[in-house]
């Protein structure tokens, strides 16, 4: 069995949703609301995708 944590493309996943949540985070509200909540769930999903193949 393997750690999710010891793979590179989850890692790299990871810090690019943790990315795209900071610079979304700083937009106006209706930005933030309308683009940067899809942009966030589609970017938080490429990690879980690989964590959780379904």
């Amino acid at each position: 069995m393997y750690d999710i944590r010891e793979l590179d493309i989850y890692n790299m996943a990871l810090n690019f949703s943790n990315d795209i949540w900071k610079i979304c985070s700083k937009w106006d509200w209706f930005p933030k609301k309308t683009i940067g909540s899809q942009l966030v769930q589609s970017a938080d999903s490429i990690s879980a995708n690989i964590a959780c193949p379904v």
